[in-house]
């Protein structure tokens, strides 16, 4: 009977440890009802209204294997010295340890359901030290996502459209169920899971492999949209960008020998998928919700929701990820924690994606892992006017895919700084570190960047403070 006490108080302190449910999404800048965009996201809307909103939070590397490594280690590209989809953080960082590992090694129950790493095409290439059981439906070829219905594809006469770019198949509208498609039978398993760990201090991961190509969510999403009153497409390019700044938009397009101009009927088809897409989404996320709703483990719960990076959909005349404008680099972030005075906060503090390890691990008050590149956000959730760095920093190398070239190594490497009203970029020689380009664009006043102010006298002051703090962070 003398036990009884301590083992009351051993329960009680078991129970009290934080719950996390870790929700990423892929290619997704922050088109949410909640952040002023027309795209419908009830789901995201409603959480939301229960989180602290950051306004503006950016990636670290607007392509997947960098970013994800980047936020699930805690560590930049440069630390990592990753930056392309070929090579798998463990290969130069063998013994990093990751987010939902610094959990598991703690008492945690860990668990991945969906997208989270990047999408290795094996199941050998997901990091299962990781988690406390076996990933699902991690790894993947995105354009494999076809439809099945009972483990065969519908009928033909449930095939309403596909339309075709390079090879491959961007734009499907086909009437079948949600779970037909891959981000369905995430939801589905996440639901599972759910069940399985509610009683246990859980780090759940539950990662969407949408809005990204092929823009293909069944029929009633994009029957959501009149296409003609979606946001009309601004595709002109910064006045003044240097050429360096694009990139050939072969992920959407093709091979540039084979590329053909995209008409506005295909534009306006394509903006129509990714908000269809995101809208299916969405959807899922409110089915995963509910189930932490309806499990009994939601009140000690934290909720984090955002995506991996941005994307454009035409402006700037690019398709895809992998540059450093603001489309590419500016993502949602969602933080719902157990305090309910910060429900349905918005913050203008700047955030990075690197920057959430450390704030769940003090969150959840878990001991700190040395060096680490991100800083915690929770000063933030207690005082939203409260920031806790002067600046963002985002970075692409050029080619996009160097890996796919023959030299394997970058031949300029964009350096960009987001700070409370600029965005800077410095394109710099990978050998020499030489400033061979720069961009500079008022983005407070300006958000679609379209004309860069580089070199302008009447902006030097603004330049040279944000130089200044490139500098700092990236030396040259």
């Amino acid at each position: 009977m003398r036990l009884l006490p301590f083992l009351l108080l051993a329960s009680s302190l078991h129970a009290a440890k934080p719950n996390v449910l870790f929700i990423m999404a892929d290619d997704f800048r922050p088109e949410i009802g909640s952040y002023g965009s027309t795209a419908l996201t009830p789901n995201l809307d409603k959480l939301a209204a229960r989180s602290v909103q950051f306004d503006r939070a950016y990636c670290q590397q607007a392509v997947c294997n960098p970013s994800r490594s980047s936020l699930l280690t805690g560590l930049r590209p440069d630390t990592l010295r990753l930056w392309n989809n070929g090579t798998h953080f463990r290969e130069l960082n063998p013994d990093v340890t990751t987010l939902p590992l610094w959990f598991k090694d703690h008492g945690y129950t860990t668990r991945c359901v969906g997208k989270i790493f990047h999408n290795w095409h094996t199941a050998e290439k997901g990091d299962r030290r990781s988690w406390s059981a076996d990933e699902f439906l991690h790894y993947a070829n995105h354009g494999d996502d076809k439809p099945q219905i009972s483990g065969e594809l519908p009928p033909n006469s449930a095939m309403l459209s596909t339309r075709i770019y390079g090879a491959t198949t961007i734009c499907e509208r086909c009437d079948v169920p949600d779970e037909a498609y891959y981000d369905g039978r995430v939801a589905a398993e996440a639901r599972r899971v759910m069940q399985e760990v509610k009683d246990e201090p859980f780090f759940l991961a539950v990662g969407f492999w949408k809005p990204h190509a092929p823009f293909n969510a069944p029929k009633k999403y994009w029957d959501m949209y009149d296409r003609a009153k979606l946001p009309p497409l601004n595709g002109a390019r910064p006045e003044g960008a240097p050429e360096i700044a694009f990139h050939q938009s072969t992920e959407i397009l093709g091979p540039a020998a084979k590329q053909t101009p995209v008409s506005p009927e295909q534009a306006a088809e394509m903006r129509h998928g990714y908000f269809a897409n995101i809208s299916y989404m969405d959807a899922q996320i409110g089915k995963v919700i509910d189930a932490l709703n309806k499990s009994g483990a939601a009140d000690n719960t934290i909720i984090v929701f955002f995506a991996d990076h941005g994307y454009h959909v035409g402006e700037h005349g690019l398709w895809g990820k992998t540059s450093d404008f603001e489309f590419d680099a500016h993502v949602p972030l969602l933080i719902s924690d157990l305090r309910p005075e910060n429900r349905g906060k918005r913050t203008r503090a700047l955030a990075e994606l690197v920057d959430l390890f450390p704030t769940l691990v003090d969150l959840c008050e878990l001991p700190k892992p040395p060096k680490l590149d991100g800083v915690s956000l929770v000063p933030v959730l207690k005082d939203t006017a409260k920031t806790v760095k002067e600046a963002a920093f985002t970075q692409h190398p050029r080619p996009a895919y160097y890996d796919r070239e023959p030299s394997k190594q970058p031949k300029v490497m964009g350096y960009s700084i987001r700070t409370d009203q600029v965005r800077y970029t410095e394109w710099r020689d990978w050998m020499t570190k030489e400033v061979t380009a720069r961009e500079f664009y008022l983005t407070e006043r300006d958000p679609a960047e379209l004309k860069n102010h580089a070199g302008e006298v009447q902006h030097s002051g603004l330049q040279s403070e944000a130089e200044k703090l490139l500098n700092e962070r990236f030396p040259r």
